[in-house]
């Protein structure tokens, strides 16, 4: 998966859970005992073992597979009673462009005493977001802008006093907190938005930068250089800006430890010098007189793919939402496996949240009563392209943000039973940690913080676009202290599944998966979104969230 990497952080980030964490938490939703127990497993499996079939043909964009799960998704919330969500329709259309890059097989680095020659795939991994059919990087200035972060709310701006407008940026990955280690420096270990790399290539475009490099280093950004090289000359989706362009990068792209090293001796420079005063506060920008050159041919593709949306409208307050969430899509048919299974049927990740979506639908149909507020499930399409489909709706929302109270994502559910610990990705940015930490005490068990908060998995998953327009957003992930076999058990399961399952053809409903457990974690979020949706109550973001301003520049006023 291009935005998160999960095979490579989450094995890792599940070892030695923490004991509960405290909280001091509102009031449990107090659904009736009638309703939570619409929430069988019975019928979780049978919604997962449909959308998880081979009929199905592994779920991929632009491919029949999501003609086939788009029509399986509407039969089914239409049985459940629960009405189209966008203006009388199930669908939001999503535009999008796939994008080859065939990038060129060396870059050309010159000094004013010095010419590097760098090999492509093995020193640097670029590609493009432009559909132009060829690009051509003329020798042009590279300049050295820290982190690449632009962040008021921390008093910190990497290009201050410097135009990089047609330039090339290099940037170190993560942000400064990680190398400091000080919780005030950024959020000290735990990534912050700003660390993520999509963010800096961002910000880089938003800067005028003709080109932006990071610079790879495995700790700091949670995995190996062989997962960058993975991005080497394939294809890459974006939503089809056509019509409201905005700037990008010519060029977008990782550089190897050792080749910075040698990029910032050709400038006359220590590398390691240059990164420990990066970290510190003040830490100014500056011209590496240096000039890079290469190119790039681009193959483009227009084609559209769909959101789908259903909704249970508020009896008193309809125009207040709380949005469940969860992507729909996977890989589709690919490369054949040893037994000759070509079919990524992608049941855990992510049939298992699609799944969740129709389970709670059915519990909120259950009720004796209306919520009072709108609850919508919106299944998202290509995810695993890099989160298009949920931005796609973050920029063309069918319920407006003013009015969303709530986001509640479900991503890769845990199928190996009831577990005693509930993981929090994020924790520390919403009033809804709140909510689920009251319902997890209520059912006997208990919030786990992420092992690696440096691994940023807040920001990799869909409601991370709804974080970025201001709407509080809820991520839990896969428990490991089982109620049969404890934390040992627990995470050799979840390691296995990475080792052997995680985006191969094996991911399949197995006969030793024991959905009880992921009906238990629904049943928590169920509960927080039954709380918000028969109450006034509007959670919001916790100080020192970065998203905590978007939110206010708009709810304020």
């Amino acid at each position: 998966m291009i935005n998160r990497i999960k095979p490579i952080l989450l094995p890792a980030l599940i070892v030695g859970i923490f004991s509960a964490c405290q909280s001091s938490s509102p009031e449990t939703g107090e659904a009736g005992a009638e309703t939570v127990a619409a929430l069988t497993t019975e019928s979780y499996e049978q919604y997962l073992t449909a959308l998880a079939a081979d009929d199905m043909e592994g779920r991929k964009p632009f491919t029949s597979g999501e003609q086939k799960t788009l029509d399986y998704l509407e039969r089914e919330f239409k049985a459940l009673g629960v009405e189209p969500g966008n203006n009388g329709s199930y669908f939001q259309e999503v535009p999008m462009v796939e994008v080859n890059t065939t990038a060129s097989s060396d870059m050309t680095i010159k000094g004013k005493q010095q010419e590097l020659k760098l090999e492509g795939r093995n020193d640097y991994v670029i590609w493009t977001r432009r559909t132009d059919e060829a690009i051509n990087i003329d020798p042009t200035e590279m300049v050295f802008v820290g982190f690449g972060v632009v962040a008021p709310e921390y008093n910190w701006n990497d290009y201050a006093g410097l135009d990089v407008k047609d330039k090339i940026v290099v940037m170190l990955v993560n942000d400064p907190g990680f190398y400091t280690q000080d919780p005030a420096v950024f959020k000290g270990k735990a990534m912050t938005y700003y660390g993520r790399w999509t963010y800096k290539f961002e910000e880089a475009a938003r800067q005028g930068a003709k080109g932006a490099l990071i610079i790879h280093d495995t700790e700091p950004a949670g995995y190996g250089f062989q997962v960058v090289q993975n991005n080497w000359n394939t294809s890459k989706m974006y939503l089809d800006s056509r019509g409201r362009e905005t700037y990008k990068c010519a060029m977008e792209g990782w550089i190897t430890t050792p080749i910075a090293e040698k990029l910032f001796a050709a400038a006359g420079m220590d590398y390691k010098a240059v990164l420990n005063k990066a970290a510190q506060p003040g830490n100014k920008p500056f011209p590496l007189n240096l000039q890079a050159s290469t190119s790039l041919k681009v193959k483009t593709r227009y084609d559209k793919t769909s959101n789908f949306i259903a909704k249970i409208t508020g009896s008193t307050r309809p125009d207040e939402t709380i949005i469940y969430t969860g992507h729909w899509d996977h890989l589709g048919i690919g490369k054949a496996d040893a037994t000759g299974d070509s079919i990524y049927n992608g049941a855990v990740d992510n049939a298992s949240g699609v799944a969740g979506l129709l389970e709670i639908a059915k519990a909120f149909k259950n009720q004796p009563t209306q919520p009072e507020r709108t609850v919508v499930f919106l299944a998202v399409t290509a995810e695993e392209q890099g989160l298009w489909g949920s931005a796609y709706y973050a920029e063309n929302p069918v319920f407006p943000k003013e009015k969303t109270v709530a986001n509640i994502n479900m991503d890769m559910m845990n199928p190996y039973g009831k577990t005693k610990d509930v993981v929090l990705y994020g924790m520390g940015q919403s009033e809804l940690e709140d909510y689920i930490t009251a319902e997890a005490e209520a059912a006997g068990r208990y919030i786990a913080p992420e092992e690696n908060p440096e691994a940023g998995l807040y920001y990799r998953s869909d409601h991370f676009n709804f974080a970025k327009i201001g709407i509080p957003a809820l991520f839990i992930g896969p428990g490991v202290d089982l109620m049969d076999g404890g934390k040992e058990v627990g995470k050799k399961k979840l390691d296995e599944y990475y080792a052997n399952y995680y985006h191969k053809a094996a991911d399949q409903v197995h006969p030793d998966y024991k959905m009880y457990g992921v009906v238990e974690d629904l049943k928590l979020l169920y509960q927080v979104g039954h709380r918000l949706a028969g109450s006034s109550e509007w959670p919001q973001w916790k100080a020192g969230s970065e998203f905590k301003a978007v939110r206010d520049s708009y709810m304020n006023k």
